[in-house]
């Protein structure tokens, strides 16, 4: 899967080029807080894969919480664009940040629904688990 995205200014651009291995929605609180609100839709793709062809963004790591993502975001306009998982290999894409958000085919599961706001809708038929699945 060849896409391409970037951040709202166009500061930072990207390209990926491999295949998901998640396609979710997840409604945990940390994610409420990146999206304004609403459940963050994402791709999970393997490390290698994104390629930053334009700016570079900047990083958050929380120092309070055990085992904290990187956060990947602009400096310029603050667009959250992705997250580092620690001690994987793996990069969380944001599907906003696609110039084709339709390709990412939209989620497969929805994950921390223990935290979905009763305004969060989930498709119908997709796998919903109240956490990450195992």
């Amino acid at each position: 899967m060849k896409l391409t995205g970037g951040c709202y200014c166009g500061g930072i651009r990207y390209k990926v080029d491999g295949e998901a291995t998640m396609r979710a929605q997840c409604h945990c609180r940390e994610c409420q807080y990146i999206t304004g609100g609403g459940p963050n839709y994402f791709m999970m793709l393997p490390l290698e894969s994104l390629e930053f062809t334009q700016g570079e963004p900047s990083t958050f790591t929380r120092d309070d919480i055990e085992n904290p993502v990187t956060r990947l975001f602009c400096p310029r306009c603050g667009t959250a664009l992705g997250t580092r998982v620690p001690g994987r290999p793996l990069v969380v894409v944001k599907v906003g940040t696609l110039d084709d958000p339709s390709a990412c085919g939209g989620p497969d599961m929805a994950i921390f629904t223990c935290d979905k706001q009763p305004f969060h809708m989930v498709p119908d038929g997709i796998p919903v688990f109240e956490r990450m699945p195992g």
